[in-house]
């Protein structure tokens, strides 16, 4: 089963050099697809959307209707009205990485920023597959999953602070 990741990198003034690059993103996100029960037959595709604070807040705010920055927001393709599922392909959605928050978050948690890409990758792509943590049984299924895939990736618990 094969994911085409689109990595689109919607940042000023920032030198991609410092970044994961697009081979790495789509690496993790195909881990997080590989992990879950989907049909082999499709070549799946996503997009990973790398963007500054402004963007992810007006994200926030206008999907989430909180007005703060967050670390990544992940878009499920819903088909439009009318249009059957089987013509709309193989589309997952849309996953947004804000990356100060990933790097300042990194550092507050002891934590390389590979390490903390790679989890915001694995759970963004989740969610994009039905997984979610709003209640604690969610949470539990979804935090149980990106280990063992950050695992699978040689990461290690995401959910354990190093400093």
């Amino acid at each position: 089963m094969t994911l085409h990741v689109d990595v689109q990198f919607a940042l000023d003034d920032v030198d991609p050099v410092c970044l994961p690059d697009a081979g790495q993103f789509s690496r993790w996100a195909q881990a997080a697809l590989n992990a879950v029960d989907r049909p082999f037959s499709v070549a799946w595709q996503m997009t990973l959307r790398l963007v500054g604070e402004t963007e992810i807040v007006r994200l926030n705010r206008d999907y989430r209707h909180k007005a703060v920055a967050t670390n990544v927001l992940s878009f499920p393709f819903e088909a439009p009205l009318g249009l059957p599922a089987s013509e709309c392909g193989s589309e997952l959605g849309d996953v947004v990485i804000c990356m100060p928050v990933v790097q300042r978050e990194a550092a507050q948690q002891g934590k390389t920023e590979e390490n903390h890409w790679a989890h915001m990758v694995v759970h963004g792509t989740l969610h994009l597959l039905g997984y979610d943590h709003i209640t604690d049984a969610e949470a539990v299924q979804m935090e149980s999953l990106e280990i063992q895939i950050l695992a699978g990736l040689g990461f290690a618990n995401p959910y354990i602070e190093s400093a």
